[in-house]
């Protein structure tokens, strides 16, 4: 096998420009993601009737292998092959189709016991979503935020057969020439990576969901 443990040291500043772009690229759709999937939830979870068929159709666009997004992005934005805007544009897709269920089974899974009892004491369904509906469908959410995240993470990387890739480049170079330092590498990063989004996700919902861990010991 081949190894240069000494290639690490030499080349720490391009792989930290590289974990930096990989961070972007993973968070930037998420928060855009997340941003339009919050309210689009709550539009289908209210379609009744046809919120299984929206869903289903997001599922098939969650089918789509992403190389073959990440080439379309560039025909329908008309952005430049080689642009990040490609990149970002087809994560959030992902992460929207992901969110989007989320939300809508976060939602559901509120007891109707629940919601009549807030309208009894005079809740109107605006003040009803926000104070008892949406913080109650929040570890749904939070779930699906993680797996959405976790995902990006490693997704960005497939890009790289498009010319970016962010630490995806680690493998390419580790491939193309046999050498097998970069790819050890670009793996370890992107799983502390991965852990370490997780575990922060997984802090902001202990701190602002408190009761959630609480009502899961009882």
């Amino acid at each position: 096998m081949n190894l240069d443990w000494a290639w690490i040291q030499r080349n720490l500043a391009m792989i930290g420009d590289l974990l930096v772009e990989h961070i972007i690229l993973s968070v930037l759709p998420v928060l855009i993601a997340l941003v339009i999937s919050l309210p689009l939830g709550f539009l289908v979870f209210k379609t009744k009737r046809v919120a299984n068929i929206i869903l289903a159709f997001l599922g098939v666009i969650y089918s789509i292998p992403s190389l073959a997004l990440f080439v379309m992005m560039p025909l329908i934005l008309g952005t430049k092959i080689l642009n990040p805007v490609n990149i970002v544009a087809a994560l959030a897709i992902y992460s929207i189709a992901l969110l989007v269920r989320s939300v809508v089974d976060g939602l559901r899974s509120v007891p109707a016991s629940v919601k009549q009892s807030a309208s009894a004491v005079g809740y109107g369904w605006l003040r009803r979503l926000f104070r008892v509906e949406l913080p109650l469908a929040m570890p749904v959410i939070f779930a699906g935020l993680r797996v959405v995240t976790v995902s990006n993470i490693a997704l960005v990387s497939v890009a790289v057969l498009i010319g970016s890739g962010a630490l995806g480049k680690l493998f390419d170079l580790g491939f193309g020439s046999f050498f097998y330092t970069p790819i050890i590498v670009g793996l370890v990063l992107m799983l502390a990576l991965a852990l370490v989004a997780d575990a922060m996700i997984l802090l902001i919902q202990r701190g602002t969901l408190p009761w959630f861990g609480k009502r899961r010991a009882a």
